[in-house]
C-alpha cells in the first residue's frame, strides 16, 4: 500500500492508503475526498480531477503527457505542478505523496 495525502482547499487533510496500479483519482473517489469530481471517470476527457502536486513530489510524479496538457487547458487556476489525478498511477515510489485540491474544478 502507498499512502497519499490529499489537502482540500480549506486545509483539511485526508490520508488514504492506496493500492499500487490504481490512480490518485480512483483513491480520492473511493475514499470520498471532497473536491475531486472525476466527471469522465478517469478517461482524461475532462479536468474535474485537477490537483496540485506538492513541489517535493513534482519531479517523481513527472510531467503531463500531451493529452493531459490539452485537458489542463480547461482546469481552474492551473499552476506549474498541476496534474489530472486520473493520470497519476500509484506506485511504491509515491508513498507519502501529497496533492492539493484547487478551490474548484473546471
Amino acid at each position: 500500500m502507498t499512502t497519499i495525502t490529499y489537502i482540500a482547499f480549506d486545509g483539511t487533510r485526508f490520508e488514504v492508503d492506496a493500492q499500487n496500479g490504481s490512480t490518485v483519482m480512483e483513491n480520492a473517489i473511493r475514499n470520498s475526498v471532497p473536491g475531486i469530481e472525476a466527471e469522465c471517470g478517469g478517461a482524461c476527457a475532462c479536468a474535474t480531477c485537477h490537483v496540485y502536486v506538492d513541489e517535493a513530489w513534482s519531479a517523481l510524479v513527472g510531467e503531463p503527457e500531451a493529452m493531459e496538457e490539452d485537458m489542463l487547458d480547461f482546469a481552474f487556476d492551473v499552476q506549474p505542478t498541476s496534474r489530472l489525478s486520473c493520470q497519476i498511477k500509484v506506485r511504491d515510489e509515491l508513498n507519502g505523496l501529497v496533492v492539493k485540491i484547487p478551490e474548484r474544478q473546471a
